[in-house]
């Protein structure tokens, strides 16, 4: 079961963790919204060291504005970026 949907406004953790991340540290504690829900999936940072990734995790799709991502004035650009759901939470 999915914790969110398409058209939710989701922030990412802004967390520093050791190791192997699927998340890029440019787009911790930026809001955007969830796009599309591509499914469940093992969880990548478990199979970079050899564990099973299970259970698996939904991995969304998220749009964020370029400005809120970049800086600067508001555009019509976005950053897109698959993000697993361990590292969103409601915005």
């Amino acid at each position: 079961m999915v914790k969110f949907r398409e058209g939710d406004r989701v922030r990412v953790r802004d967390e520093a963790r050791a190791g192997h991340i699927r998340t890029p540290t440019y787009i911790m504690g930026k809001v955007g919204v969830v796009s599309r829900v591509h499914g469940s999936y093992r969880n990548p940072e478990q199979l970079a060291y050899g564990e099973q990734g299970v259970p698996e995790i939904p991995l969304y799709y998220v749009a964020f504005d370029a400005a809120e991502v970049w800086g600067g004035t508001s555009s019509a650009d976005r950053v897109d970026v698959d993000l697993y759901e361990h590292w969103l939470e409601p915005a």
